[in-house]
């Protein structure tokens, strides 16, 4: 969906989609680069490391752009998941996977998301319905939807802030110009 106003300036999706992509590229850059121990690692009283941020990450780009936004299934491996009887298997794995594990099902949970998103903005555009229904009735918008995704990012990248600089002292608002994902 190409929308420009008459100036040539990107229209309201363009824009949505642009600030989604610097949220993802600064996550990636803060949760990048680092062995087992990095990922693993936690600072004050928390729990959460930075390799559960990037395997919920992936998780939250499949529940919410998958599932919720386009229809589809969650797919391998959440679907092999019983949520039940481990309900932070996320976080838990997340913090033991590999490096290259963790960020590689993100990375194809973002390529997934974007193909579907650009499918349903194509389709039904910003102010079309989502594909569920919250308990009281409402159907978000796409819209919603893709502003959600940004908070979301906004929210677990300020989380990723913090571990990271507890890990090896990295700080920074963005990612350099030259960092790619």
């Amino acid at each position: 969906m190409s929308e420009e106003s008459s100036s040539g300036t990107p229209g309201e999706a363009e824009s949505l989609l642009a600030v989604l992509e610097r949220n993802r590229r600064t996550f990636a850059w803060k949760t990048s680069g680092l062995d087992e121990k990095g990922l693993g690692a936690t600072t004050a009283a928390s729990s959460m490391t930075l390799g559960g941020l990037v395997k919920h990450m992936a998780l939250v780009e499949a529940d919410w752009l998958a599932v919720k936004l386009a229809g589809e299934e969650y797919g391998p491996p959440w679907s092999g998941v019983d949520y039940d009887a481990d309900p932070d298997w996320e976080w838990r794995t997340g913090a033991t996977d590999a490096p290259g594990e963790a960020h590689a099902l993100w990375r194809a949970a973002v390529e997934r998301s974007r193909t579907l998103v650009a499918a349903v903005l194509e389709e039904r555009g910003l102010s079309g319905p989502a594909s569920f229904t919250w308990p009281d009735g409402r159907t978000p918008t796409v819209r919603a939807m893709l502003l959600d995704m940004i908070e979301e990012y906004a929210r677990h990248t300020g989380h990723a802030d913090l571990l990271r600089e507890a890990v090896d002292g990295r700080v920074g608002e963005g990612a350099p110009p030259e960092f790619t994902f």
